[in-house]
């Protein structure tokens, strides 16, 4: 008997990228861009494949590049989400795949805006890179079971200049931090949140309009809530805006956000980064004391900026009640 088991396995196709032209059919010379990163991960019966050298259960990762791009074209979407739902329906529900106990899929989207004109109207077929902010769809789908769904706003990166604080925090004999009563908050949001649970990827579809709504206001909350907040630490605010998410949200079931103050996690350090302007999260007062010039305080307007070490905040605000699935 051997002393080693699978514990668990998955493995699927990252990194498959893809834009899909979508011509309106009232107006033929307007147009909608999609431009999606997706990644699909099987799980199942395959373990004869690592145990037996067997791999006539392995799906191959090209047959799952290649599906991304067969259903991109044969299908209708225009939400990540929706993608994400579609891919992983295909490999649960055909009997083909039915070795196949689950699949996800993770649709990214970048953001491609209409490029408007000097009289204020938006050109029909022609967009520009809208920022480096991503949308992600993400849909678990299990073999005769639910779906999953969730959604991510990732890397958007917001400053405001005044109404931050941090004071009254627990000090020891390490803590030379100041108690500061107004300061730069510079953070880079990453804002997930849940949804109930689905029955089948029709009324997935039929949910798309809510998903598309529920992300630009989950957007707006955080723009509007950071911008308003006359905040007292980086958690009471990131409370505050989850909360309002999902008081407006029937469909939401829970909200998570990390606010670090580095614009890319994992990103080490190295000369061409920390140069960026993007990077810098953290902003302090400019010492000008040797030239006589008062820079501290309220006469404070010249920073300097400094990614690491960097803060880290995270956390998960959930639904006391139902969730529901309209």
């Amino acid at each position: 008997m051997s002393e080693v088991y699978i514990k668990h396995n998955r493995y699927g196709k990252e990194l498959v990228k893809f834009m899909k032209k979508v011509v309106d059919p009232k107006d033929p010379k307007k147009h909608t861009a999609y431009e999606y990163t997706v990644l699909i991960l099987l799980r199942g019966d395959f373990e004869e494949s690592y145990t037996k050298e067997d791999n006539a259960s392995v799906v191959p990762t090209d047959t799952m590049k290649n599906t991304v791009y067969v259903l991109a074209k044969t299908t209708e979407f225009d939400q990540p989400e929706v993608f994400a739902a579609i891919m992983a329906n295909h490999f649960t529900s055909h009997s083909r795949f039915a070795h196949v106990s689950s699949a996800e899929c993770t649709v990214t989207a970048q953001r491609w805006s209409r490029i408007v004109m000097s009289d204020g109207s938006a050109h029909p077929h022609s967009f520009y890179r809208d920022g480096e902010e991503l949308r992600t769809g993400y849909c678990e789908a299990k073999r005769g079971g639910s779906f999953t769904v969730s959604s991510e706003i990732r890397d958007l990166q917001i400053l405001k200049t005044t109404g931050s604080a941090f004071y009254g925090f627990f000090k020891d004999e390490y803590t030379t931090l100041p108690e500061v009563k107004d300061r730069i908050f510079s953070t880079n949001v990453n804002c997930s949140y849940k949804w109930g649970i689905f029955n089948n990827l029709e009324q997935i579809q039929k949910y798309s309009e809510t998903f598309g709504k529920v992300w630009a206001s989950a957007r707006q909350i955080t723009f509007e809530t950071f911008a308003t907040d006359n905040s007292c630490s980086v958690q009471a605010t990131l409370y505050k805006m989850c909360e309002k998410i999902i008081t407006v949200s029937p469909g939401v079931s829970e909200v998570e956000y990390t606010l670090p103050n580095v614009s890319c996690p994992g990103t080490k350090p190295s000369v061409s980064n920390v140069i960026a302007d993007t990077l810098q999260k953290h902003y302090f007062e400019a010492n000008l004391s040797p030239f006589n010039i008062a820079n501290t305080g309220t006469d404070a307007t010249v920073y300097l900026p400094q990614s690491w070490p960097s803060g880290h905040i995270n956390a998960c605000i959930a639904r006391s009640g139902e969730t529901t699935i309209a």
